[in-house]
């Protein structure tokens, strides 16, 4: 299929939408999903994104509409998409689709999601599918090989990894926790079945975790908790405090996942022995 051909998708609510001409023009209210825009070389449709999308670079000289929460509805209907995509938990898809507008709503939590997510961007787009699959097989290769390269040590760390500063952290059947898991470590959150759980700070310091992933801005309100400044993996610095160009590598449940896998590697390897 050209990436000018009629072109259809089923979105993540069960709406379809049919295209006669595949869309050209491109708005991405979600940064993960700006990201598999341009992963499958179609970053030249874009004509506007969320506030948040920030690669690859050539997407922070577009048009910023907001977030997926609080569009800037006069601004994308004056850039006269042909689809735009968001997050399913956006609640802005129906009115979107009120004033006439193509509306692809779709959610990634863990990586099976976001294969998925990748096929229906492809398949949205026109463009063929082999190349979605390509994509899908080298990221994960790529998580695989990482996963090999770690010392047998690493399965014996035990592992919190705070996603946001509420606290929310990574639990297993998120795609963080997911990859933490491929990559043989143990993470603390292991009997919680939410992607992403809110977490009680006072747990954290029961458990004990040996290691501490965090983003850099979030680590000093972290070392304020009651009682956090006496756990071990803190007195001991046993922390990977990841700057913020890091941290939206990890966060975000797109194309960059093996490049995520590889940054929880070199974190995981500093604290095995």
């Amino acid at each position: 299929m050209t990436a000018r051909a009629q072109s259809f998708v089923t979105d993540d609510r069960g709406v379809t939408h049919h295209w006669a001409t595949a869309p050209q023009r491109v708005i991405t209210l979600l940064p993960s999903l700006t990201e598999t825009v341009c992963a499958l070389e179609q970053c030249a449709r874009l004509v506007g994104t969320d506030r948040y999308s920030n690669w690859p670079t050539q997407v922070t000289t577009l048009p910023t509409l907001g977030g997926g929460m609080d569009p800037n509805i006069e601004a994308i209907i004056s850039l006269k998409p042909d689809v735009v995509f968001t997050a399913q938990s956006s609640r802005n898809a129906e009115r979107l689709e009120a004033l006439g507008l193509k509306v692809v709503a779709l959610e990634t939590k863990n990586h099976a999601d976001a294969k998925r997510l990748l096929d229906k961007v492809a398949q949205a787009l026109g463009v063929a599918p082999e190349r979605a699959q390509q994509l899908w097989q080298n990221i994960d290769q790529g998580v695989t090989a990482t996963a090999r390269s770690l010392p047998a040590s690493t399965q014996r760390l035990r592992v919190y990894i705070e996603v946001n500063q509420a606290p929310f952290g990574a639990g297993p059947s998120s795609f963080i926790g997911e990859t933490l898991s491929r990559l043989g470590a143990q993470n603390i959150l292991q009997a919680r079945p939410e992607a992403f759980p809110r977490i009680n700070p006072e747990f954290v310091v029961r458990v004990q975790p040996d290691l501490i992933m965090v983003s850099e801005r979030d680590l000093a309100d972290m070392r304020k908790r009651p009682g956090w400044s006496n756990m071990k993996a803190i007195k001991e610095n046993h922390i990977c405090a990841f700057p913020t160009t890091e941290q939206d590598v990890l966060v975000r449940p797109g194309p960059r996942l093996a490049e995520a896998a590889q940054l929880m590697a070199d974190c995981l390897k500093r604290f095995a022995s």
